[in-house]
C-alpha cells in the first residue's frame, strides 16, 4: 500500500513574499504554521514523566556520583597535610601514609565515577529511547494538511537536528552537568568544614557568577529558539528547490532560488555568529569570577594562618578546594549553552510527542457501543477470510477547504455499494484526489461527513480498514519479504507468493538475485516503477481490506506495461468496494460506475455507455481521447493498448 501519497497542491511554495523576514527570527518566514512547541512547564513534566519508570536507575546514579564526588575530596586534604609536615619539617617517612591515601583515593575515585557515568548514560539513554518512540508515534499519525502547513522542513528538522541534539545532550552533557552540580556542591560543603570564613570568601564569586547565568539564559533562550526556525526554514528551502528542480529549470527560476536559499542560509549563519559572540562574553565574565573569588580565599586563608586559626595545610587546602571549583563551576554553567539547545529542541519534539492521536480525540466514556466495537481488534472468520465482503461507503454534504476561503470540494453526496467499482474521472483540479484522500481517511473534511460499514456494523473514520494506493510508492530498504510484510506482519512466505502471484509479479520475484529475500529499496536491487506499483498492489491484497482507493495507482507505470499493471490492479481490487481515480480511460470504461467531477463538484454518474450517450462531459473526454488513438491508428480503440492518458486532455 501507498507509504507516501502525494498530496494537494495549496498554491504558491512560499505564503508570504520572500523579502528576507527570516532575520526578523519571529513566525515562521515564509508563513507557514509550525507545528506546535512545548512550553517550559510541560517540557519539565514531560521529562518527569520519562524518567518516572527509571526511578530506581536514576537513585543508584546519582548515589554513585555522590560517593565519587565525595571520595574525590579527600585530595584537597590529604594535599594540606603533606603540606603541614613539610612546614614542621617532620620526617620524610611521615608523608608515607598520605601519599598511600591519594593513590587509593584516586583509584576509588576512578571507579565509582566510571560507574555513576555509566548509570546516568544508561538513564539518558533509556529516556531519550522513550522520547523518540513517541515521538515517531505520533509523527507518523500527525494529519497531513498539519505537516503540509508546516512544511515538510519543520519535521524534518525536528527528526534530525532536533533529535541530534538531545542525544548528544543526553550523552555528554547529562553525565557531566550531573557530575559538575554534585562537585559544586560538596566542595563548598567541605570549605565550610575547614572554616566557615573560607566558604564565605568562596561566595563572593557567586553573585558574578549567577548574575552571568541570567544573562546567558535571558539571551540564549529566545536565540536558540529563533536558531531552529531559521534552521527549519533554511531546510524547508532547500527541500522545496531539489524537490521542484524541473521546474525550477523550466522556468529559468534557478537565480531566484538560489537567492532565497542564500538569505535562509544568511540567517542561520548570523544566528549562529550571534551565539558564538555570546559565549565569549559568557566566558569573559566567568573570568572575573573567579580572579575575585580565589584572591578573596587565599586573603581569608593569609589572615587566619596569621591569627593561627589555621595551618598553612589548611589553608592550602581551601585554595586548592576553591581552584578545583573552576572545572565544574565552569563546566555546569557552560553546560547552559548546551542545555538551553537541547531545551529548545527538546520542547519542539516533545510539542510533537504531545499531540492526541486522533483515535483518542473522543474520551472512551463517550464513545457509543459501534464505535467500540470498531476500535477493538476482532479477527476474521473463515468465512470472511473466503469472501471479501466490501464495505459499503457513504459520503455525505462534503465541503472541503486546504485553506480558509479557497473550497476544493463543495456538498458532494456519494454511495459506493459494497463490492462496487466506481471510478473517478475529470479534469486536473477538478477535486478527485481530495474526496479519494477524505474516503482513506487521510484528510478530516472540513464539513459533511464519510462513513465506511461492512456488514451493517463498523464505521469508518473510525477504524475500518480503507487502504490508499496512490501513483507515489515508497519501497523501504530491506528484503523483500519485509517489505510486504508491512502490509500484514504475520503474512508466511506462501501467502506472500500467493499475493505477488495475484498482480502478476511472483515471476520477476523470484527473479531476483535472492529471490523474496532480495534487499531492495535504498541501497539495494532496483525495481522499477510498474514492479514498484505491483509491490504497493501486494500489499493491499495482503491487507485485505473492504475499502480500497486507488488513486491514480497505475500512472507510473507510464505507456509500457500499462495494460498489465492495470490488470494487476483490478484483481487486487476484485470483490472489494473500490474507488479508482482513472489515469486513464480504460480504466473507467471497466468500472461498474463512473462519476465525473468538475470543479470539486459531482456532475456526472452513470454507466459508460450511459454517460457516453449522454453527450456530456464525459463522453466529450472519451471523443478526444478515442480520437488520438484511432488518429494514430485505424485498429479500434478498445482492442488496442491504451498510450493516452486522461491528464493529455
Amino acid at each position: 500500500m501507498s507509504d507516501s501519497p502525494d498530496t494537494p497542491n495549496t498554491g504558491p511554495t512560499d505564503a508570504a513574499p520572500d523579502d528576507g523576514s527570516a532575520r526578523d527570527f519571529g513566525p515562521d518566514p515564509v508563513g507557514r504554521e509550525l507545528l506546535p512547541t512545548a512550553t517550559p512547564a510541560r517540557t519539565r513534566a514531560a521529562v518527569r514523566e520519562l524518567v518516572r519508570p527509571c526511578r530506581g536507575l536514576a537513585v543508584a546514579g546519582f548515589a554513585t556520583m555522590t560517593a565519587a564526588t565525595g571520595v574525590g575530596l579527600l585530595v584537597q586534604p590529604l594535599l594540606g597535610r603533606i603540606v603541614d609536615i613539610v612546614a614542621d619539617h617532620r620526617p620524610p617517612g611521615d608523608i608515607t601514609l598520605p601519599v598511600v591515601l591519594l593513590v587509593l583515593v584516586a583509584l576509588a575515585q576512578g571507579a565509582t565515577t566510571a560507574l555513576g557515568l555509566s548509570l546516568v548514560s544508561r538513564l539518558g539513554e533509556t529516556v531519550l529511547a522513550r522520547l523518540r518512540e513517541r515521538f515517531v508515534e505520533k509523527a507518523l499519525r500527525l494529519p497531513l494538511e498539519q505537516v503540509e502547513k508546516a512544511g515538510a522542513g519543520d519535521l524534518t528538522a525536528r527528526v534530525t537536528r532536533d533529535v541530534s541534539v538531545v542525544g548528544e545532550a543526553v550523552r555528554d552533557a547529562l553525565p557531566e552537568l550531573a557530575r559538575s552540580l554534585l562537585a559544586i556542591a560538596l566542595t563548598l560543603a567541605a570549605m565550610a568544614a575547614l572554616d566557615w570564613r573560607f566558604f564565605l570568601a568562596a561566595l563572593i564569586a557567586v553573585p558574578v557568577q549567577a548574575s552571568t547565568a541570567r544573562w546567558y539564559v535571558r539571551n540564549a533562550v529566545p536565540l536558540y529558539a529563533r536558531q531552529r526556525i531559521a534552521t527549519g526554514s533554511q531546510q524547508q528551502q532547500l527541500l522545496d528547490t531539489i524537490a521542484g528542480a524541473g521546474t525550477v529549470r523550466a522556468f529559468r527560476l534557478e537565480d531566484e532560488h538560489t537567492e532565497r536559499v542564500t538569505r535562509r542560509s544568511s540567517a542561520a549563519v548570523e544566528l549562529t555568529l550571534r551565539g558564538v559572540r555570546l559565549v565569549l562574553d559568557f566566558y569573559n565574565r566567568l573570568h572575573i569570577a573567579e580572579y575575585a573569588g580565589l584572591a578573596a580565599v587565599l586573603v581569608t586563608g593569609f589572615l587566619l594562618v596569621r591569627g593561627g586559626s589555621v595551618s598553612i595545610g589548611t589553608a592550602t587546602a581551601a585554595a586548592l578546594y576553591f581552584h578545583s571549583l573552576f572545572a565544574p563551576v565552569n563546566a555546569a554553567l557552560v553546560l547552559l549553552d548546551d542545555a538551553q539547545s537541547a531545551t529548545a529542541a527538546l520542547a519542539r519534539l516533545v510539542g510533537v510527542a504531545d499531540q492526541p492521536s486522533p483515535e483518542a480525540e473522543k474520551p472512551e466514556a463517550e464513545k457509543s457501543e459501534a464505535e467500540k466495537r470498531a476500535h477493538a481488534p476482532r479477527p476474521r472468520t473463515a468465512a470472511e477470510a473466503e469472501t471479501k465482503a466490501g464495505g459499503t461507503v457513504t459520503v455525505t454534504g462534503i465541503h472541503h477547504a486546504y485553506e480558509p476561503g479557497r473550497p476544493v470540494l463543495h456538498d458532494v453526496d456519494l454511495t459506493l455499494r459494497a463490492g462496487e467499482r466506481v471510478a473517478l474521472v475529470g479534469p486536473s483540479g477538478a477535486g478527485k484526489t481530495t474526496l479519494a484522500k477524505l474516503i482513506a481517511g487521510v484528510h478530516r473534511a472540513t464539513a459533511g461527513s464519510v462513513r465506511v460499514t461492512t456488514n451493517g456494523a463498523g464505521e469508518s473514520g473510525d477504524g475500518v480498514p480503507v487502504a490508499l494506493v496512490t501513483q507515489e510508492t515508497h519501497v523501504f530498504a530491506g528484503p523483500l519479504a519485509d517489505d510486504l510484510r508491512l502490509a500484514r506482519d504475520d503474512a508466511t512466505d506462501d501467502e506472500l507468493r500467493t499475493a505477488l502471484t495475484a498482480v502478476d509479479a511472483l515471476d520477476w520475484a523470484e527473479a531476483l538475485p535472492e529471490g523474496l529475500d532480495t534487499v531492495v529499496g535504498e541501497g539495494g536491487h532496483r525495481l522499477t516503477s510498474a514492479q514498484v506499483q505491483q509491490l504497493a498492489l501486494a500489499r493491499l491484497v495482503l491487507a485485505d481490506p473492504p475499502v480500497a482507493v486507488l488513486d491514480e495507482a497505475t500512472a507510473e507505470a507510464g505507456s509500457t506495461g500499462a495494460r498489465l499493471l492495470e490488470q494487476a490492479a483490478d484483481r487486487a481490487v476484485d470483490g472489494r468496494t473500490a474507488l479508482v481515480v482513472a489515469h486513464r480511460l480504460t480504466q473507467a470504461a471497466t468500472a461498474d460506475r463512473i462519476v465525473v467531477m468538475d470543479c470539486g463538484r459531482i456532475v456526472e454518474s452513470g454507466t459508460h455507455d450511459e454517460l457516453c450517450a449522454a453527450a456530456g462531459i464525459y463522453a466529450s473526454l472519451w471523443e478526444a481521447w478515442s480520437g488520438t488513438r484511432t488518429t494514430a491508428d485505424e485498429t479500434p480503440t478498445h482492442h488496442r493498448p491504451d498510450t493516452t492518458t486522461l491528464k493529455d486532455h
